[in-house]
């Protein structure tokens, strides 16, 4: 892959790395550029500190005229261009494309493929600034900002000739810490069926229907076949894979009891997946084989382990959303707002494909589990 390109003398004079020293001088032109949904000291002081991010700033003869933030989520090959400000006396001298283009490189260097941000509907100098730079728009968001304003996704992939058009499955955040499977089915199932309406009443149905595991605290979560059965009782085809052919995530529990809750839940659920004829495999798909079943028309949910994102040893749904040479791309149905993410950040996630193959291992014995969901063959024909 190649490094972006410069379309104008870079770097600029008094373009550096922000420092706590300028803590004043951004929040004087942050407040002055942003009427709403302004970053406040504390935020600048983490980002400056300790936050996975990068602020970089064009100074001149002491004073500030710009400054650009660009955040780096864990695990993924996307960093989010979180904001950017030049003080009203520079504008017009080409400071802001300086900085869009350090934003860039800063990413290049963190190892990121992709630059993504948001912007208002009504900042239409914003757009243009973006899309003369190269950026796409892909998405809305609506009532994104603090006054209810829309906001326009924009991308760039910054090596070329990367990613496909992503347009296949919606996004569904999901509204509770133990519906990440649910939230999952629902993308796919609406991907397949746009008409099927999502809504939190569908989550929590669809979460009563498939939860099988206790975990050693809280509420239980939802197996492969779980899902599957509730798919299926919504007239979807779904095919089931697993690496383990006992009881899943049974060693998560102590308790005797929970164990033999467990085994129970996962008998009767086996046993319905054989009534109503649903695939069971013990055995794996490797990336290739998830690409050719998705080239084929379905959408796969994926058990991950979330450690090697959030840091957090627990098994974790997504939904693959594409592919393409070097990525491997998903909705996260989690938002981590606590480290000042937003849905911009858990949608079509690029995760190289080694690291996806890392990922999709779950626990000492390395459970692995794919739930393919499918519309049936004569509603793929009538359509």
């Amino acid at each position: 892959m190649s490094t972006p390109s410069a379309s104008q003398p870079f770097p600029p004079p008094g373009l550096r790395r922000a420092v706590p020293g300028d803590l004043n001088a951004l929040l004087r032109l942050e407040n002055a550029s942003f009427e709403t949904d302004r970053i406040s000291r504390r935020q600048f002081r983490y980002l400056l500190t300790r936050g996975r991010a990068s602020t970089l700033v064009v100074e001149e003869e002491g004073v500030l005229l710009g400054y650009v933030l660009v955040l780096f989520s864990r695990a993924t090959s996307v960093a989010r261009l979180y904001s950017i400000a030049v003080a009203e006396q520079a504008r017009g001298r080409g400071i802001g494309r300086w900085l869009v283009e350090a934003a860039e490189r800063a990413a290049w260097e963190q190892d990121r493929a992709y630059l993504r941000l948001e912007i208002r509907r009504d900042n239409l100098a914003s757009q243009t600034l973006f899309e003369r730079a190269g950026y796409r728009r892909f998405g809305i968001l609506s009532d994104y900002y603090e006054d209810h304003a829309e906001a326009l996704r924009y991308e760039k992939a910054i090596s070329p000739g990367l990613k496909p058009e992503l347009k296949r499955v919606p996004f569904y955040e999901q509204t509770l810490d133990f519906t990440c499977g649910p939230s999952s089915l629902m993308m796919a199932m609406q991907a397949l069926r746009p008409s099927l309406e999502l809504s939190r009443t569908l989550e929590l149905r669809v979460w009563r229907e498939s939860t099988t595991i206790f975990m050693t605290s809280g509420h239980g979560g939802c197996g492969p076949l779980g899902l599957a059965l509730a798919a299926h009782r919504r007239n979807f085809m779904v095919e089931v894979y697993v690496s383990d052919t006992g009881v899943l995530l049974v060693d998560s529990v102590r308790s005797p009891e929970k164990k033999e809750v467990m085994r129970l839940v996962h008998e009767d659920m086996l046993a319905e997946a054989e009534q109503r004829g649903i695939p069971v495999h013990y055995e794996t798909l490797s990336i290739d084989d998830l690409q050719r079943r998705w080239d084929a028309g379905a959408v796969p949910l994926v058990l991950i382990s979330s450690y090697r994102i959030y840091g957090e040893k627990f098994p974790h749904w997504v939904v693959i959303t594409g592919f393409d040479e070097h990525f491997v791309y998903v909705h996260d149905p989690y938002v981590d707002y606590d480290d000042g993410e937003s849905t911009l950040d858990s949608m079509d996630m690029p995760i190289q494909r080694d690291e996806f193959t890392r990922m999709v291992r779950y626990g000492r014995v390395g459970l692995q589990a794919v739930v393919l969901i499918s519309e049936p063959r004569e509603a793929r024909l009538d359509g």
